[in-house]
């Protein structure tokens, strides 16, 4: 009995050395990706390259978490709590001069949005009309992080400026209750302020009709990602380049998509912050180059705004915080060149 038990454990022995067990397919690798705030028009591509398959198909199930802005996403990604993340460029900047390990992996906004919002009753229309007004904002808002760079380049006295911590949220409520005089926000909400206080009834000062014309939201990764993930990065960015691709050539598809993922957006002004999003992509650099690729020189020139205003302990080297390596080619559509 045990020789025939012997004969037919050969058998089967000889039988999986023949025809080998054939690998269970293989599993997605999680990657999570702090946005930079909860979901808005500025988000739209990555909802729809996940929806599209384009992570999947390149191995990849993202999840997306929402930050308390760029300082708070920034964070998440240098302590490995996110593997890629969105954040300001500038904040990125200073970041890394006090320590971080982060850089910029492709940009999003090629032109950029800063921008101080107030009431029309009482406009803020040059830099100097910041002094002695409140200004809400969260703590780790990109634009109050890079404030003190705009506040040097237009000498204003940043000890007349009150900052007043307030949730991403409200800062739209906050300036039409006028619980301050000012919020600082990107010029893509004015859908969402009009909404709130009426047509003509909210005030922008762009930062960048006053000599702030700097890179603007990126993505980032940390130091560690680039190193021991470079496939797993390169792959995210050219799918969710893919879905920007996607969102420019057919907006309202995109909207749809962004609609069935996060139900609770309101279309109609997402659609509004979204259209004005694109048209901080619609450049020369991106129809030259692909979408997200960075330009040497307005890097550097970005650097020096952090290094020479921001009061950061040490100044950062411009090829030390952005990197175009991870990049792959994804094309403009031509309706929007």
């Amino acid at each position: 009995m045990k020789r025939g038990l012997s004969l037919i454990a050969l058998g089967l022995a000889a039988v999986a050395v023949a025809w080998p067990l054939v690998p269970a397919a293989q599993q997605p690798q999680k990657v999570t990706f702090a946005l930079n705030w909860f979901p808005v028009g500025d988000h739209a591509a990555y909802w729809v390259a996940l929806d599209k398959g384009y992570y999947k198909a390149k191995g990849l199930d993202v999840d997306m978490q929402n930050s308390k802005g760029s300082g708070d996403s920034i964070a998440k990604v240098d302590t490995g709590r996110a593997d890629i993340g969105l954040a300001d460029s500038a904040v990125v900047i200073a970041a890394a001069a006090r320590g971080a390990k982060v850089k910029v992996v492709g940009m999003v906004f090629d032109k950029t949005p800063l921008n101080v919002w107030s009431r029309k009753e009482a406009p803020i229309t040059k830099p100097k009309d910041l002094e002695g007004k409140s200004v809400g904002a969260p703590p780790g808002d990109g634009q109050r992080q890079v404030f003190p760079a705009f506040a040097k380049l237009h000498g204003i006295d940043q000890s007349k400026v009150t900052w007043v911590n307030i949730e991403p949220a409200a800062k739209i409520p906050a300036l039409a209750e006028k619980r301050v005089d000012a919020v600082a926000d990107y010029t893509t909400g004015l859908p969402f302020y009009e909404k709130a206080m009426g047509k003509g009834n909210a005030v922008m000062m762009p930062w960048v009709e006053h000599g702030f014309d700097m890179y603007s939201m990126s993505i980032i990764a940390s130091e560690r990602t680039m190193k021991e993930q470079p496939k797993m990065l390169r792959a995210f960015l050219e799918a969710s380049y893919m879905g920007w691709r996607d969102v420019m050539a057919d907006p309202k598809s995109a909207l749809e998509i962004f609609k069935k993922r996060v139900p609770e957006i309101d279309v109609a002004i997402i659609e509004a912050n979204m259209r004005m999003g694109l048209e901080l992509m619609k450049t020369d650099r991106y129809a030259r180059n692909g979408i997200g690729w960075m330009d040497d020189k307005k890097m550097c020139a970005s650097v020096d705004i952090v290094n020479t205003y921001m009061g950061v302990p040490t100044k950062v080297d411009c090829k030390a915080v952005f990197t175009n390596e991870f990049l792959t080619r994804v094309e403009m559509p031509k309706s929007m060149r």
